[in-house]
């Protein structure tokens, strides 16, 4: 690679990454959080939803936070829903890469950061997650397999998946 290409190449961002209960999450991370969702889900996938569905108080929350930037700015964002009375699987939910950090391999080290806790954590336990269809190939090849057909929720094509 010659010099100039070199200086062509951008360093691949670094995150900070806050794996925490929601009652650790602070004001800020909890604004940002909704926030997110809020902006992927809401506005940019024109989907009208009860995203504060009363879930996130008993869900572990991951936070990439960018460090390259000036101050931290929320680049990625998921939760995990631990087995109850009613589910048995742990769920993955609320998956999102805001759009400035999009293309840079977010989404690929947050669920594999996910998944190494969640194996440490919860050995043996199944996942479940419900991916826009568009997505299987990607859920595919960390495991997960179809457990419903394509569906329709808000207007965009859905998959139930599942990994044991």
């Amino acid at each position: 690679m010659s010099d100039s290409q070199q200086s062509d190449t951008k360093p691949a961002p670094q995150f900070d990454w806050r794996w925490k209960a929601f009652d650790d999450l602070t004001n800020v991370e909890v604004y940002e959080m909704l926030a997110a969702r809020a902006a992927v889900f809401v506005i940019e996938q024109n989907c009208l939803y009860g995203d504060i569905d009363g879930l996130d108080r008993d869900a572990w929350h991951l936070l990439a936070y960018s460090s390259d930037a000036p101050g931290a700015t929320l680049a990625g964002y998921l939760r995990v829903l631990l087995p109850d009375a009613e589910e048995a699987d742990i769920r993955i939910g609320r998956v999102l890469t805001t759009a400035a950090f999009r293309g840079v391999g977010l989404g690929k080290a947050m669920l594999e950061r996910t998944l190494s806790h969640i194996y440490a954590q919860w050995p043996g336990t199944p996942i479940r997650l419900h991916a826009q269809a568009h997505l299987q190939a990607f859920y595919g090849a960390y495991g997960f397999e179809p457990m419903s057909d394509v569906h329709e929720e808000d207007g965009i094509p859905h998959i139930w998946m599942r990994s044991t």
